[in-house]
């Protein structure tokens, strides 16, 4: 590796105020969402055009310099920490939407394009794109490419891979290439597939052409409240056998309820154990008939109380507290890791049951938020950093977590990718040849393995890993969590 000759070449090519080398400049980026995991890097480029993208991986490619593709940073699996002494490439200020066409209802868009403001954009011609993570507001479409994000509506929509017609991408040698078009056919093997989800393993993305779908006519969204998870759960599987296919199916236990209403007042019922969302969307002839139908399912599951969306700002309200639930638990915690595992949904009370008996066993405190309809689990798990032990006790317990989602027929990610959080449970979901088969694809592309170092795969160890105790800054008396 040629650190000094990489640095040099893009301090010749890229103004000094986008080429960021000092500690202070480098201290955003040394974490994600994640922020039990840091890494610092050499140096952070603030790319501008596609083509300073470009010559950034060729120069990495020359020079064996390992580099990371970062957009908003909201990765909750460490996806996109820095290589330790490698390159950050940030995306940005590559956020225009360079065609909207709503006759054949695609979009085509730069990385840095923030995942909601296509759907504002499309709005205007009655379309909308459909994933929705709980970061839209911030997070970035090329993050959600390399962690194929979904969000609530996925139930019913599919993920971002299935919203992905094309990509013009650069691989980690530095050829730029064109995987799949605007078509929804596909020609060929689906290389855009391939791509999605692949965490920055294979290059970075440089315009991603997205399918837009026309806004539903008519919403109708159903709060219910339970004395217990395992309810709600129940409600869940009998909406499901009743033949329905909401938009969405969402649930929130106690200690989520409570973060929420901390935050943003949702209006959401203090007492209930658990809240189950519910919301159909379409044509309203079609929504009316369902909407009947979803009201006999819910009274015969035995909720406390039933409230329906008046109209849209109520609708808004309820999604508002749901959306808000992650980063509210900060309220409740200086600290918290999500998990991201997946369980049947036939399952789902058994594995709640058993988040439940490890959050005692362990003595930290679980808030349960997660895409119910296709047992998709978000467990976050609160802990103090500054206590010694702590970080390591809510690792221990996560990955008792994730076992369990493996162990139930499940998977250890559904949406927030591997990253470096889940590494270690790979050879318990994937044989030894399932492993070797994808690293040897990815050293196909990228012998040197320098795109997004140390990422996905069991082996080896990533450096500056955990933070154990106070972060450096607050050390120094610079920044304090309160």
């Amino acid at each position: 590796m040629n650190l000094d000759g990489l640095l040099s070449e893009l301090e010749r090519r890229v103004p000094a105020d986008r080429l960021l080398r000092k500690s202070a400049q480098l201290a955003p980026y040394e974490s994600d969402a994640l922020t039990a995991f840091r890494s610092r890097p050499a140096a952070v480029l603030l790319a501008a055009t596609q083509e300073e993208v470009v010559q950034a991986v060729r120069l990495c490619h020359r020079y064996g310099v390992p580099f990371v593709a970062r957009g908003s940073g909201t990765s909750l699996s460490g996806g996109s920490l820095p290589v330790e002494n490698g390159l950050v490439i940030a995306l940005n200020r590559l956020n225009r939407i360079l065609r909207l066409d709503p006759a054949q209802r695609i979009a085509v868009v730069e990385p840095g394009v923030i995942n909601l403001d296509v759907s504002r954009a499309a709005a205007p011609h009655g379309l909308y794109y459909a994933p929705d993570p709980s970061s839209q507001l911030i997070c970035t479409i090329g993050g959600n490419v390399a962690f194929n994000s979904g969000g609530a509506h996925c139930l019913k929509y599919g993920m971002t891979v299935n919203h992905v017609l094309g990509l013009k991408a650069v691989l980690p040698d530095g050829e730029v290439v064109q995987l799949g078009g605007e078509s929804l056919e596909q020609v060929g093997p689906d290389l855009t597939g391939f791509f999605v989800g692949s965490e920055g393993l294979f290059g970075v993305a440089l315009e991603i052409a997205l399918r837009l779908l026309p806004k539903p006519e008519c919403y109708r969204t159903v709060l219910a409240a339970y004395d217990s998870l395992q309810a709600a759960g129940d409600a869940v599987a009998s909406v499901v056998a009743s033949g329905l296919l909401p938009g969405a199916m969402e649930i929130m236990d106690a200690l989520a309820i409570e973060a929420a209403e901390a935050a943003v007042q949702a209006g959401y019922p203090r007492d209930a154990a658990a809240l189950l969302i519910v919301e159909l969307e379409g044509e309203r002839i079609q929504v009316e008939a369902e909407f009947a139908h979803l009201m006999q399912v819910i009274e015969g599951s035995n909720p406390k109380t039933v409230a329906v969306a008046k109209d849209d700002a109520d609708r808004a309200r309820i999604w508002k507290g749901r959306k808000s639930a992650f980063s509210a638990v900060g309220r409740l915690s200086p600290d918290y890791l999500v998990q991201d595992g997946v369980v049947p949904r036939s399952r789902l009370g058994e594995a709640l049951a058993t988040i439940e008996r490890l959050s005692q066993d362990y003595g930290l405190r679980v808030a349960n938020v997660f895409h119910a309809g296709d047992g998709n689990l978000h467990p976050l798990i609160l802990f103090n950093g500054r206590i010694p032990g702590e970080l390591e006790r809510a690792e221990a317990l996560a990955g008792e977590i994730i076992q369990m989602c493996i162990a139930l027929g499940g998977s250890i990610t559904g949406e927030h990718g591997v990253g470096m959080e889940k590494r270690q449970h790979m050879s318990s979901m994937f044989t030894e040849t399932d492993l070797q088969v994808m690293a040897e694809l990815r050293r196909a592309l990228d012998p040197g393995e320098l795109a997004n170092r140390g990422k996905m795969f069991p082996q080896g160890e990533a450096p500056a890993l955990h933070a154990h105790g106070p972060h450096p800054l607050e050390a120094q008396g610079v920044i304090s969590r309160m």
